[in-house]
């Protein structure tokens, strides 16, 4: 096995003992964290949802809002969770890098594959309401993986740069909180964006989350609803998105890269 092979190997294993302790220290110590866990999001979906159809009549026209508006508020606040913790891991860790020798990039990824797991155990909540409400299992089903591996690629790119740069420009986070309140009225969350101007449906449907939860709609939700592709004006297009994911995650690697030998010196 080669030499990077090997720092891989190690990369893996590490990342997976930090985030499985978290894991355990979260669920395993505490009898209803994990209660707690699925209260955040059902609590912000039943704000959103009194708010936008009682106020905002956004569901007008729109089967199965509220499946819509729950897996959507699921998918968010995996990208929430991770972006926002992510921001300032290598400060928490700092007195472990310091003093151990192992790689950086572990701290980050735990925190991404620790809001993972509180992504699947939500998703299976979703599936579940989803299946009482009526809806029977079908093979788009089977796209889900994909659109949170997609989602999941987008994370991982944003957290690397954000939790490098975080080290040497603590503005950082307060940057970034701007641009995740910014996203969030622009990802198609509490409203579908096949009800947008057809000009605009295409603008957003070019932000992968917008691309991804529209999708999930389609795949897991409703049939019926228009896709990421139907959105943003044919499958040509869904090039746009997945080029941001990608680029976005070429950076990150690129940017912790770079900044990784100085982290330690830093904190």
């Amino acid at each position: 096995m080669t030499t990077q092979a090997l720092r891989a190997s190690r990369i893996v294993v590490l990342t997976r003992t930090l985030a499985v302790a978290e894991f355990k220290l979260r669920y395993l110590e505490s009898k209803l964290s994990y209660l707690w866990t699925l209260a955040h999001p059902l609590a912000f979906f039943a704000i959103l949802y009194f708010v936008f159809t009682h106020v905002g009549r956004f569901h007008d026209g729109v089967h199965h809002y509220a499946l819509y508006l729950l897996t959507s508020i699921v998918l968010w606040m995996f990208f929430a969770e991770a972006t926002g913790t992510a921001v300032g891991c290598m400060a928490r860790r700092g007195d472990v890098l310091r003093k151990v020798r192992v790689p950086h990039s572990m701290v980050p990824l735990s925190v991404i594959l620790t809001s993972l797991f509180d992504l699947c155990m939500n998703l299976i909540a979703v599936v579940f309401f989803v299946l009482i409400s009526g809806i029977r299992p079908r093979l788009s089903w089977l796209e889900l993986p994909l659109l949170v591996l997609l989602l999941g690629a987008f994370v991982t790119g944003i957290v690397l740069i954000t939790s490098s740069l975080y080290v040497r420009y603590r503005d950082v986070d307060q940057i970034w909180t701007l641009v995740r309140q910014a996203l969030f009225y622009c990802s198609a969350i509490f409203y579908v964006i096949s009800a947008l101007p057809q000009h605009l449906e295409r603008i957003l449907a070019a932000n992968p989350l917008a691309a991804i939860f529209t999708q999930a709609r389609h795949a897991l939700v409703d049939p019926h609803a228009p896709t990421a592709a139907d959105a943003i004006g044919g499958t040509a297009r869904l090039a746009i998105p997945l080029a941001i994911i990608f680029g976005v995650l070429l950076i990150g690697i690129l940017t912790f890269r770079h900044e990784s030998p100085r982290i330690a010196e830093n904190l």
